[in-house]
């Protein structure tokens, strides 16, 4: 559904996913740099679609609440989730052949075999920071939504807000280990995983501390 929109569609269903509780016509007009008007339009039809739905109401500082958008189920469904399908398989046979108390255990081990798979891919990684950096593209390209960003402390983190494992991680969050294998073998380091959108952030967010430092 999502490669047949236009490209305007795409970016307000973009900002939606990075606002749980939802934005307003002027916060979307201001984001998108389109007139109020074409917003409405295009929330119409999205609307229309199944994709988006009014929210809450919001305060607007003594004047008219402000209405909010936010995105469906089957609007959030519709970005690219490249290997949840293959997840799905994988998790499917670890519990027929060991058990739900092996799951974790062994989504771990498979999440770092797959990174040292892609790790082999860039030989020049040296420093830590090259190696979040390019995980972060990585994540990307797998269909994360996955950015570099920085705390308020200054701390680098990895924040993603497309988790291709969604669904199956609100049902059991034991599918995280394998993005915490991948994660942690890709970049020598100890993951932490500060926010979760399974349980109910906006984001996921992952903190880096090189093992050589623990």
């Amino acid at each position: 559904m999502l490669n047949t929109m236009g490209g305007r569609q795409k970016q307000l269903l973009k900002l939606l996913r990075g606002s749980k509780p939802g934005l307003s016509v002027n916060e979307l007009s201001k984001g998108l740099e389109i007139t109020r008007n074409a917003v409405r339009q295009h929330l119409s039809s999205l609307e229309a679609a199944g994709m988006v739905e009014a929210g809450i109401t919001r305060p607007s500082g003594g004047g008219r609440p402000q209405q909010l958008y936010i995105l469906t189920e089957q609007g959030s469904e519709s970005f690219p989730r490249q290997y949840s399908w293959l997840a799905q398989l994988v998790v499917s046979s670890i519990q027929r052949e060991e058990g739900s108390e092996n799951m974790g255990k062994r989504l771990n081990e498979i999440g770092a075999g797959v990174a040292r798979q892609i790790r082999s891919e860039f030989p020049g990684l040296s420093t830590h920071k090259e190696k979040v950096e390019k995980l972060a593209e990585v994540m990307d390209q797998l269909g994360y939504n996955a950015k570099n960003a920085t705390l308020p402390g200054g701390e680098a983190v990895i924040e993603a807000d497309n988790c291709v494992f969604h669904r199956m991680a609100v049902k059991d969050l034991e599918i995280c280990h394998l993005d915490m294998g991948l994660m942690e073998t890709f970049t020598d380091s100890k993951v932490e995983h500060h926010e979760c959108m399974a349980r109910g952030s906006n984001v996921c967010r992952f903190k880096f501390t090189p093992k050589d430092d623990e």
